[in-house]
């Protein structure tokens, strides 16, 4: 524990080699914490709050135990970041080299094979005149160490031959590849194997736990550690990763590809004729029963026995691995149609979405934790969750971790909390409008924004405005347009108008714009300095209950006897709101002003558990104060 201190203390290596270093006590204290772990070889969740420097807390760490270590990000412009900036500079500084490999999900590498069979396809039907960016890729396709398309200037997962020219699990030939030598990702995935330190995302982690992909290895075969940063997020991935979705789409592509892949054999499309206008006559009934909300159940069986026939049929026509590989699509897709259908009601919730010329059914799983549980324990390795939002305050057990650790089975684990080294009392202020109205009454969103113009005023912008729907989002850019006189000199950012990070862009460029906007801007946006000075929130972040996720999961857990709100609701809100609120203060400089406008947080009791688990900062109801403060900020 000694070397920890001394490399995260005022003369040590990291102070010495990166220059605006600052040694933090929290951030040795988490680096002690996930060394011990390391050592001990214990799970360990650790709440780390805004400012800590978590990254460099689990780095160190991982890079002085020896140990072959994942890490796995919640998206891959962080895993860019550790890859491209933190590793190099921590492992630089303390003088342990390390082989670091960055491992993305299939899409996005290179098909050797799909390339090949589009040019011969392009070949074959004449097209004329080349296609220029298929010129491209072939000769970069010749020079290419990684196959990685993000070499590929211009080229982007938005362009029509991006799916053309990769592989999904669906449509990857595995070993029976002829390109299979050849294959970037077995590539990719054979160098994560080999080094002391592997930078994923947790889609990736996930697919690798859910579905071992055959003949891609098991991507956590022989790590010793698994990091996991951003760890709030894990749950509902997880969810949704053990859970099932089909959608028309997806047999209307069998049905194409099976008719490509028996051509291409020498097969007759006469041997499965029949059966191929089965299935699409089972999938418009299926679309026939969501219209008039009949028998869904019977007209899925009937989709399910459809898809066997042809895949039966399929696999009859022609022994060759294309045809057998799409066989095989349809036989997975018929069983977790089946699975949908024929689900209880304590297994999920069955989801349903058409627009009247497709669909997509789905089922996501109520209960996650015994299988993630079963999966982790499965592996000698030492797993450590980290994130800013692991914990919700509780009377009886002061910071309670129970709700993140039972949702993923890991009920034995450790948990540490760290607070914020910033200075929020000095910092912040937290404004709770008086005489605000409920939530579900009439106009509310319109009284928000009423109760913001002032404050937009005095602050001259720099404001975020966090909505927790979609429908609350549009009308409160509607109303601020309509009635604030600063938006002729100030931009409004509104998202769905722009790309998430040229709206970001723009708003740190200006310096005083107002970004309003809804889920994706809760979390994961760092904006340090004056840019960003004041942070509304509309109202508590509770999932509608009209949601049918949420409608199911509550009806689930009242049979089951328990508590909805005060077991899942609650903590989930609470969660969600710790998010938001860290948007504001994002360094030892910033200052700012929290605005909450739901009137819940003070007039119901569990307003008290919302209050306890935000940072603890001077709080006002008084408009007066509150614009004084921000007067002083601008």
């Amino acid at each position: 524990m000694q070397a920890i201190e001394d490399i995260f203390g005022p003369g040590g290596p990291l102070a010495r080699h990166l220059p605006g270093f600052v040694p933090r006590k929290s951030q040795r204290r988490m680096a002690a914490a996930v060394a011990a772990a390391l050592e001990a070889r214990r799970p360990l969740l650790v709440e780390a709050g805004t400012g800590t420097g978590k990254t460099f807390a689990y780095l160190v760490p991982a890079l002085f135990a020896g140990l072959r270590v994942l890490i796995s990000t919640g998206t891959r412009t962080l895993q860019d970041q550790l890859f491209s900036k933190d590793v190099p500079l921590v492992a630089g500084a303390i003088g342990t080299p390390a082989k670091v490999a960055l491992l993305k999900g299939r899409s996005n590498y290179l098909c050797t094979y799909r390339l090949k069979r589009e040019v011969a396809q392009g070949t074959f039907e004449s097209v004329a005149p080349r296609d220029a960016l298929m010129s491209r890729l072939e000769s970069w396709s010749l020079i290419t160490k990684t196959g990685d398309l993000a070499e590929v200037p211009g080229f982007n997962e938005s362009h029509a031959l991006w799916p053309k020219v990769t592989s999904t699990r669906d449509n990857c030939l595995g070993t029976r590849c002829a390109e299979f030598a050849n294959c970037h990702v077995v590539a990719a995935r054979r160098e994560a194997q080999a080094a002391d330190l592997v930078i994923v995302n947790h889609h990736l982690l996930l697919a690798d736990l859910s579905l071992k992909e055959d003949g891609f290895g098991d991507l956590l075969g022989s790590a010793d550690a698994v990091i996991l940063d951003e760890a709030h997020q894990l749950p509902d991935l997880a969810t949704q990763f053990f859970g099932v979705q089909v959608g028309s789409r997806q047999i209307e592509n069998v049905l194409i590809d099976g008719r490509a892949s028996l051509l291409r054999s020498g097969g007759s499309l006469a041997e499965i004729g029949t059966a191929a206008r089965g299935v699409e006559a089972a999938i418009s009934a299926v679309l026939a029963s969501l219209a008039s909300k009949a028998d869904l159940e019977s007209a899925t069986l009937a989709l399910v026995g459809a898809l066997r026939d042809y895949a039966s049929r399929l696999a009859d026509a022609a022994r060759e691995a294309s045809v057998e590989q799409v066989a095989k699509r349809a036989v997975e897709l018929a069983a977790s149609l089946e699975r949908i259908a024929l689900c209880t009601d304590d297994e999920g919730a069955r989801t349903s979405e058409t627009n009247g010329r497709s669909f997509s059914l789905g089922l996501l799983p109520f209960d996650i934790s015994e299988r993630f549980r079963s999966l982790i324990e499965a592996r000698p390795a030492v797993w450590v969750f980290t994130s800013a939002t692991l914990s919700v305050a509780s009377a009886s057990q002061g910071d309670d971790f129970s709700h993140f650790a039972s949702r993923l089975g890991l009920i034995d684990a450790e948990s540490l909390r760290i607070a914020s080294p910033f200075d929020y009392e000095s910092q912040a202020m937290l404004y709770l409008p008086a005489g605000m109205p409920e939530p579900t009454a009439p106009g509310y969103v319109e009284a928000v924004i009423e109760t913001c113009l002032p404050l937009l005023d005095a602050s001259g912008g720099g404001a975020f405005v966090l909505f927790t729907s979609h429908r609350a989002l549009a009308q409160g850019a509607a109303a601020l347009r309509a009635r604030w006189d600063g938006a002729a000199e100030t931009p409004i950012l509104v998202q769905g108008e722009g790309p998430r990070e040229k709206l970001l862009r723009d708003f740190r460029e200006h310096g005083n714009a107002v970004l309003l906007g809804t889920a994706s801007f809760w979390e994961g946006v760092d904006v340090k300095g004056e840019a960003l000075r004041l942070v509304i929130i509309e109202k508590l972040p509770f999932a509608s209950p009209d949601d049918p996720l949420t409608k199911a999961r509550i009806a689930h857990l009242q049979r089951k006897g328990e508590n909805a709100f005060k077991d899942y609701q609650l903590p989930e809100a609470v969660l969600a709101l710790k998010q938001g609120v860290g948007r504001l203060i994002r360094s030892e400089t910033d200052r700012g002003m929290i605005v909450i406008a739901d009137p819940r947080l003070l007039t119901k009791g569990y307003g008290r558990t919302f209050r306890a688990s935000l940072p603890p900062m001077p709080v006002t109801q008084d408009r007066d104060e509150a614009l004084r403060f921000l007067r002083k900020l601008r």
